[in-house]
């Protein structure tokens, strides 16, 4: 589609509703997954342990994920991922059997990689460049929203079936995704970076293998890649440091959830602006400030010692992560090779999840050795580092036709 007819309008039940729903049917279940656990017989320390094998999941795999999307294209993933999920909520309601739940939510965090890898992949496809920080951004909000409204999906579900409602509510959401999915239009890519010529995916020729693409980029992983990482870091852990300091200086459960939430809001609504400052004025415009502002409001958290400072530090931390909405998924589609994209984005998507795994692990260690404090002061540090490390190598503006012009010959 020419760039001068295209609009995200046009393709937003397609590309959005599936991507809504999906992250509606996670959203429900995230709240439950420890108490499920418990009610099954585990542990407190194994309850936490079982939430991490969504992100387990989803790392292990991010790589077998790109070969689903290249045998299958993208449409036909997002359909799998969305089923694969579905039944993952069906066996942790019907079968009260903790290894049983276990197994269910570690294939949540499968699907969860075959879903955002092919999403991804589609839009990057599918949108023309100059709008693609745009449609980025906005598939990165709209995931957040459906994570936001899928507790209050599954509320009502849980009044009158307990927490095993969750999971029904997470089920249907999930088909509901890969039905959607079905209405999404065969791809028809172009046949270069520059976007000149149209091929079908059918006649694209064979793939590049995930080992080719590690090597012909590996200048880009070991650089923008690693700020990937640091950004992932941060989010991830920023999740857990707020109510953490809120039960540090002593609020209550409800004040603490409630400035939990109003990050979380003002989070969710600067997505789109987010994406038409990367389209206008480049990725670096908003890949810096991102980091900058959550390394700052993380840097604040610690000298906050009552509800006002700490809601202040973390609407802070909220509007940076907003600001910031999309622009992992945008970076790796800018340097993504076509030819070759899946296999690109599913070691994009590894770094990523890498960070997420290892920023709440640096946070537990250090305040394990030191203090809750200096454990988010270490966080901070590591907004500091990816600020620097993306002010280097990411574009500072947009070249003539092609954001990564600057960022390559860097």
């Amino acid at each position: 589609m020419p760039a001068d007819d295209f609009s995200l309008r046009k393709i937003a039940v397609p590309a959005y509703g599936p991507t809504l729903l999906y992250g509606l049917a996670t959203g429900a279940i995230l709240p439950v997954i420890a108490l499920s656990a418990r009610d099954l017989g585990a542990t407190v320390a194994l309850a936490a342990l079982v939430i991490t094998l969504t992100g387990v999941g989803s790392l292990l795999t991010n790589v077998p994920a790109t070969i689903v999307t290249t045998r299958f294209g993208e449409k036909w993933a997002l359909v799998a991922a969305s089923a694969w999920c579905a039944l993952a909520m069906v066996l942790a309601a019907a079968v009260p059997v903790l290894a049983v739940f276990a197994l269910a939510v570690f294939m949540v965090g499968m699907a969860g990689s075959v879903f955002g890898l092919a999403r991804q992949s589609y839009l990057t496809e599918a949108v023309p460049v100059n709008f693609r920080a745009r449609a980025l951004s906005t598939l990165g909000g709209v995931n957040r929203i459906g994570v936001f409204i899928g507790p209050f999906a599954a509320a009502g579900a849980i009044h009158f079936f307990g927490t095993t409602g969750a999971y029904w509510v997470g089920a249907a959401a999930a088909v509901g995704a890969g039905i959607l999915s079905l209405q999404v239009p065969d791809l028809v890519v172009r046949s270069g970076r520059s976007g000149s010529g149209m091929v079908s995916k059918a006649d694209a020729g064979p793939a590049p293998t995930v080992r080719s693409i590690l090597r012909s980029h590996a200048r880009i992983f070991r650089t923008i890649g690693i700020g990937v990482l640091l950004i992932a870091a941060v989010r991830a852990t920023r999740q857990a440091v707020i109510p953490l300091w809120g039960q540090h200086i002593g609020l209550d459960p409800t004040a603490t959830a409630l400035i939990y939430g109003l990050s979380g809001a003002i989070d969710m609504l600067i997505f789109y602006p987010a994406g038409k400052a990367m389209d206008t004025w480049g990725r670096r415009s908003v890949a810096v400030p991102c980091m900058l502002i959550m390394g700052l409001g993380l840097g604040l958290l610690p000298l906050a010692s009552e509800a006002t400072g700490l809601l202040l530090a973390a609407l802070l931390i909220g509007f940076g992560n907003g600001i910031g909405s999309g622009i992992v998924m945008t970076l790796g589609a800018d340097f993504s090779p076509s030819p070759g994209r899946p296999q690109f984005l599913g070691i994009w998507r590894l770094l990523a999840d890498l960070g997420t795994m290892g920023g709440p692990g640096i946070l537990s260690g250090v305040t394990a050795l030191v203090s809750l404090s200096a454990g988010i002061g270490a966080t901070a540090v590591l907004g500091l580092l990816g600020a620097v490390v993306l002010w280097i190598w990411v574009p500072g503006r947009k070249a003539a036709g092609n954001p990564l012009t600057a960022g390559q010959a860097r």
